[in-house]
């Protein structure tokens, strides 16, 4: 077995309804996630309730894409 070359250390926390934000390592401001269009009509998430912001199925969708 080889050593551990990395830990990843973040901390997510509820803002309120479907709205997180995440506090990643190398960046000095959270990123926020929520829910928007097709996504927060599936959850019940009403329009206008909360900011639309990018759900974690999008990052997980860019970050494999990159």
């Amino acid at each position: 077995m080889t050593d551990v070359v990395y830990v990843s250390k973040c901390r997510i926390e509820r803002r309120g309804g479907p709205i997180r934000a995440a506090h990643l390592p190398a960046e000095s401001e959270p990123t926020l996630y929520g829910v928007h269009g097709a996504v927060a009509e599936h959850y019940g998430v009403p329009p206008d309730s909360f900011p639309a912001h990018a759900t974690t199925l999008d990052h997980v969708v860019a970050a494999a894409a990159g």
